[in-house]
């Protein structure tokens, strides 16, 4: 006999039937979701499978996430942990997005570009951003008296685990090794040692100290110091508000005891929970603030009270005169222009300046004109990468354009690569006449890209222009690292381009746009040179082989601080496609695949949107496979 009343049991069987019934219909949109992914080849059917996403994502949010983490457990994506604590971070927001927006909208095809890898970006909508002032004519000419030159240190996406442990898995089934899992068993295959593991591991706390002593070591008369972002390490599917809080604190900590100059700092896409969330503000369902009210104070101890007011209010954005120089340091958060930021796909209305970032620029560049200042421009997304929208990056570039000669350099990092991007006054007609800005991108400290490194500059006291290029690394393979990691200079950008490009004063001229593009028309035909260059872009122990496309591809990427002009292409049909369906090359020329392309999968980290194009490519190269059986004679199928 029940000891419940009637009520009570009748409440009971009712839950319990809602429970099967929900069990019931996350099965059914399991097989839906497996099924339009299998079909999703091209834009049209990444259209179509957003419909079954959709309907999905209006039954709520938690059967949303519920659903999409059988689909990553059942296709076998990644671990089951690590498919639960991504998607259930992100997938909220790509629920909200999606119950947001039409499924055959524009909106709904720049989401199956950055989800899926299955759309090319829409065309540009032409916007002609205003200015408070017209060009002055002449410009203002900064002249160099011969002072003796400013040291100023740039280091990027050091990704700090401060789980990092000795004796533990490098070679383990998650994205991120070198950490005690739940799930993980003996044997070790090989175990994390000291100061850092290549390849497979984020740094180590220890490993971040050494490269802020060594910043002091190699470069004792320091002006200042940029870090271009990303503190987190990329065990995304285990970030929280709370560890990303305390990474960000104690990272500002380890900057102010190990440097005794300013360090001028961005917001990387990781440095927030959920990673690369950050909603725009017309967004009223969530907000950022919490993180730039933390970084107001944690970076309060560099910028004036003012400047740490301005990033409070503006999302993250400053601006900062070096204190004893005629330099403003304009920082902006590039993350607003993101594609793996999914807040930016939550309406069919179109947004130019999400968050007003193009706005804050075009502000701060004026009063560095009026006040007769030079003028750095540094965040975390370099502005011609496959990942960057390209509406917001054409704008930047129109701002760019109409301040070039205010602005004396541009800082970046995101790409984990050691290389640079340059600006054209005309994308059809790059010359050194019309190379306008050039951006230096920093490599990172992670060794999940190759061996730690970071960039000291040598700038012109008057003109504030790069008059040199270091790069320092550790070599992980030196059995010294294990007892105290050695940094040394890797090459000098005068030393090692300035011989290749006629006319050039080596330690005389500014490494300049002219520069730059100069160098590229010599790689355009020095393939030797080209592949030493690709060789530091990723600290690699040999030179890459390039030739073919591949030669086409790595000049086009050069020449494209404006994203629309780069060479990623979507490439549908393909399994095993690069990030964000980006191209990979046809083959010809490439060595050891396009580490490029792996880069930027690597700053996303493993967001649903890897996870969904993972999932893409390896249920068609299943199916392929498949079908390639079935046709060879002689096969036993059994």
């Amino acid at each position: 006999m029940s000891i419940l009343p009637p009520l009570a049991m009748l409440a009971v069987r009712l839950w319990f039937f809602v429970l099967w019934l929900c069990s019931f219909v996350t099965g059914s949109f399991v097989n839906d979701i497996i099924a339009a992914l299998e079909q999703a080849v091209d834009c049209g059917s990444c259209h179509a499978a957003l419909a079954p996403l959709q309907m999905l994502a209006h039954m709520g949010d938690k059967t949303f996430v519920k659903t999409i983490v059988a689909v990553c457990v059942v296709l076998r994506i990644e671990d089951p942990d690590v498919c639960d604590g991504a998607i259930a971070e992100q997938g909220p927001i790509l629920a909200h997005s999606l119950r947001s927006i039409s499924i055959t909208g524009e909106t709904a095809t720049l989401l199956c570009d950055a989800v899926f890898g299955l759309c090319q970006p829409p065309p540009v909508h032409p916007l002609t951003i205003q200015f408070p002032k017209v060009e002055p004519y002449p410009p203002k000419q900064f002249v160099s008296s011969g002072k003796p030159r400013i040291q100023v240190a740039h280091f990027s996406d050091v990704h700090i685990d401060r789980q990092y442990t000795v004796g533990s898995e490098t070679n383990c089934t998650k994205p991120i090794c070198c950490r005690q899992y739940p799930d993980s068993s003996p044997p070790l295959i090989k175990p994390a040692r000291e100061n850092g593991e290549i390849r497979m591991c984020d740094t180590p706390g220890e490993l971040a100290d050494s490269m802020l002593e060594a910043v002091g070591h190699v470069a004792p008369d320091l002006g200042w110091a940029i870090f271009t972002g990303d503190v987190a390490e990329a065990a995304v599917w285990s970030l929280d508000r709370k560890e990303v809080s305390n990474d960000l604190k104690l990272f500002n900590e380890q900057l102010g005891e190990k440097l005794d100059v300013p360090v001028y700092g961005v917001f990387g896409n990781l440095d927030i929970s959920p990673v690369n969330g950050f909603p725009r503000n017309t967004t009223v369902i969530e907000d950022a603030q919490w993180v730039f009210d933390l970084q107001s104070d944690g970076w309060a101890q560099w910028i004036t009270s003012s400047s740490a007011a301005q990033l409070a209010e503006n999302s993250g954005c400053y601006s900062s005169v070096v204190p004893g120089t005629n330099l403003r340091m304009v920082s902006i958060s590039t993350n607003y222009w993101y594609k793996q930021n999914f807040w930016l796909y939550d309406s069919d209305t179109r947004q130019h300046d999400p968050n007003g970032i193009l706005a804050f620029m075009v502000q701060e560049l004026q009063a560095a004109e009026d006040e007769g200042q030079r003028a750095w421009i540094f965040g975390h997304m370099p502005m011609g990468g496959g990942d960057v929208l390209h509406d917001q990056s054409n704008y930047y570039n129109q701002i760019i354009k109409r301040y070039r000669n205010t602005i004396a350099g541009q800082f970046f990092g995101h790409t984990h690569g050691d290389h640079f991007q340059i600006a054209y006054s005309d994308y059809d007609n790059q010359t050194p006449e019309t190379a306008m800005s050039f951006a230096s991108i920093a490599p990172a400290l992670t060794p999940r890209s190759g061996h730690p490194a970071f960039k000291i500059y040598d700038i012109d006291p008057d003109t504030y222009e790069l008059m040199d290029v270091k790069v320092f690394y550790t070599n992980m393979t030196e059995p010294s690292f294990r007892r105290k990691p050695q940094w040394k200079l890797y090459y000098s950008a005068q030393e090692t381009y300035g011989p290749l490009i006629t006319g050039h004063k080596i330690h005389q001229d500014p490494l300049s746009p002219a520069f730059w593009h100069n160098l590229t028309e010599v790689f355009a035909t020095n393939h030797t040179a080209l592949g030493q260059f690709l060789q530091r872009r990723n600290r690699s122990e040999r030179p890459r082989r390039c030739v073919g496309y591949c030669v086409e591809k790595t000049i086009c990427d050069m020449r494209a601080f404006r994203s629309e002009n780069n060479c990623v292409k979507v490439t549908p049909g393909v399994p095993g496609f690069g990030p964000g369906g980006f191209e990979d090359g046809d083959g010809e020329g490439w060595v050891q695949g396009d580490e490029w392309e792996e880069e930027e999968e690597d700053c996303e980290g493993v967001g649903i949107g890897r996870l969904f194009r993972k999932a893409i490519a390896g249920r068609r190269s299943a199916l392929q496979s498949s079908r390639l059986l079935q046709t060879q004679p002689g096969i036993d199928q059994s």
